[in-house]
């Protein structure tokens, strides 16, 4: 399978080569058989990684190579390849538009019997923290993050494998109130500001459940989930759009002319996230594709001639 990745890597130019394991290797070995590729070792915890450093190769010189500590084991395959790629990216390992061969155990545990090619200009789909930190916002950039982050789960993965669209609202808490008004029973009215921070694995599960509903979510610059199902009254008067934008982009983009909050968009049709600031979409970032839905074999029998 090394073998294979550096002849795959030589052959479509590729970057690097990924290898994410769960478990210390031969790293001599490794490094002498993926000569002269950069390499990026992956792994779910620190002490997979204990021994591998800059070691030289066989040929004597020293063998390009980083580690990426993942500290999700639970998370199954395809979300630790995404974190893994997102960390090289963000510690300038990895160009966002670069070409990487994968290596991983895609179906045995422990046994690295599976091969991708991934071209991250087509498939990196979260936004990176170099990214946000050009953006000039009163917005902490965790939260800021997180949001995001919650907003392309929503655009990947749907919900009970429909496809959901949703608005998200970050920062300048009072004047986004005050230019908006509830649809229905505000959801999230009544409980503590701790049983609504975004920073709770189970408030973001329940912010999803809540997406599938009409409005937008009001978020407090602290990552508190102030409001939920909420018409936008900004006026959308003079503002210009791409064609095929809907009804919630317009009000995104009126909502972050009017104050000093970013709107984060879900597209119901793509999954696209878009950031707006100041009236514009400041980014666009495309999900990686949404998962695929096994569905159960349908099979009915022919009915019986009665002849037995």
């Amino acid at each position: 399978m090394l073998a294979a990745a550096v002849h795959l890597a030589e052959q479509t130019e590729a970057d690097a080569i990924l290898l994410l394991i769960d478990a210390p290797w031969d790293w001599s070995g490794l490094l002498e058989a993926t000569a002269p590729c950069k390499l990026l070792v992956a792994a779910d915890a620190a002490e997979h990684l204990v021994g591998l450093d800059d070691n030289a190769a066989g040929d004597g010189k020293p063998h390009p190579l980083a580690k990426v500590v993942l500290n999700m084991p639970e998370a199954p395959v395809y979300e630790r390849l995404t974190q893994a790629v997102l960390e090289a990216v963000a510690d300038d390992l990895l160009s966002s538009g670069a070409s990487v061969v994968a290596l991983y155990s895609g179906f045995e545990a422990g046994t690295i019997d599976s091969i991708s090619n991934i071209h991250l200009g087509d498939h990196l789909g979260r936004l990176t923290v170099r990214d946000l930190r050009q953006l000039e916002t009163r917005v902490p950039l965790d939260t800021l993050k997180l949001v995001v982050d919650l907003a392309l789960e929503i655009g990947r993965e749907g919900r009970e494998g429909k496809p959901v669209g949703t608005l998200f609202v970050v920062g300048d808490t009072r004047r986004v109130l005050e230019a908006s008004h509830p649809l229905v029973f505000d959801p999230v009215r009544g409980y503590k500001r701790k049983e609504r921070s975004l920073s709770d694995a189970r408030v973001r599960e329940s912010v999803k459940e809540i997406a599938q509903m009409d409005g937008a979510f009001v978020i407090h610059h602290d990552g508190t989930v102030e409001g939920a199902c909420r018409y936008i009254d900004a006026s959308a008067q003079g503002l210009t759009m791409s064609k095929g934008l809907g009804a919630r982009h317009w009000a995104a983009a009126a909502i972050s002319r009017a104050t000093n909050a970013l709107a984060v968009t879900v597209s119901e049709s793509s999954g696209t996230v878009r950031l707006f600031q100041n009236g514009e979409v400041m980014l666009r970032i495309e999900p990686f594709r949404r998962p695929m839905k096994w569905k159960d074999f349908e099979f009915e029998p022919p009915a019986s001639s009665g002849d037995g």
